[in-house]
């Protein structure tokens, strides 16, 4: 799963992919609605790869905790995340991160979390399949194996 295309912009709504990039601009589309826009420099955004949840012992990459929400609730977030009360949102993050920050990580947050994921899972941008061993990397042989 590659969320380094995928970003969020400070101040706008949504998630945006990366299209194409020029002169002191880059071309986004809104995953929600897939219309174009331009970003500037001057426009705080953050690339999902580089996202991270605050947890009680190393901080956990987005992606990762998006991967916990889907081994625990599947393709779809089993609670209506935009009407959940703070202690709601609460309850079912601690569900899907157990070891999550209580301190650092405030109930915006988790909500956000819980909106993204349903947002990238309904457009099919999360693949949580594991992706093969390289065989050619398995099948090297060692310096003795060449020998004989």
């Amino acid at each position: 799963m590659d969320l380094t295309k995928i970003v969020s912009i400070s101040g706008k709504p949504g998630l945006y992919q990366i299209k194409s990039q020029a002169v002191g601009r880059i071309i986004l589309e809104s995953v929600i609605d897939g219309k174009c826009i331009p970003a500037f420099a001057r426009d705080r955004m953050s690339s999902l790869e580089e996202i991270s949840i605050f947890s009680t012992d190393e901080d956990r990459p987005l992606k990762e905790v998006f991967k916990m929400i889907n081994e625990k609730m599947g393709d779809k977030v089993d609670f209506e995340w935009k009407k959940a009360s703070n202690e709601q949102l609460r309850e079912k993050f601690a569900f899907v991160m157990p070891d999550y920050d209580e301190e650092a990580v405030y109930p915006s947050d988790m909500k956000k979390v819980f909106q993204w994921y349903q947002m990238l899972m309904d457009k099919g941008l999360l693949d949580f399949t594991v992706e093969p061993e390289n065989q050619e990397e398995t099948k090297e042989e060692t310096p003795a194996e060449k020998a004989e």
